[in-house]
């Protein structure tokens, strides 16, 4: 396991993006997630990446999430070997996750997100790479 991506929630990757730029660090793609309501923009960083999160609309979750709380860090992401193993213990353990199944994410990847509430305040996610990502 490793951290895969860390989430930041921006209004616009455009605006989200300059800080980032003042660093040295570049965009290397976008990729929209239209079953997350999301354009993701990637900025590799070493073995991780850093994703900027903008809204495809206000009522995607990261535009509610913009809305509650501003921009920000909106998550941290785990890669795991099985999801619905990681899922499954996860469940076991009393964690509250907020889907059944895997969903499709950035990258060709299956994801999920484990509550806030049940990892000390941090949105948790879970990514398993496919054959597509």
């Amino acid at each position: 396991m490793k951290v895969d991506h860390i989430g930041i929630a921006v209004r616009s990757l455009k605006e989200g993006l300059e800080p980032y730029r003042v660093l040295g660090l570049e965009l290397a793609g976008t990729e929209e997630v239209p079953g997350q309501g999301v354009r993701v923009g990637f900025l590799p960083l070493g073995e991780t990446r850093l994703e900027l999160l903008e809204p495809m609309g206000e009522d995607s979750p990261i535009g509610r999430h913009l809305e509650r709380r501003g921009p920000g860090l909106h998550h941290i992401c785990l890669r795991v070997d099985d999801i619905r193993a990681s899922m499954s213990r996860l469940r076991e353990a009393g964690m509250r996750l907020l889907s059944d199944e895997p969903q499709a994410g950035a990258h060709g990847c299956l994801v999920c997100f484990v509550h806030p509430a049940s990892t000390g305040g941090v949105l948790l996610e879970l990514s398993q790479p496919t054959d597509e990502g």
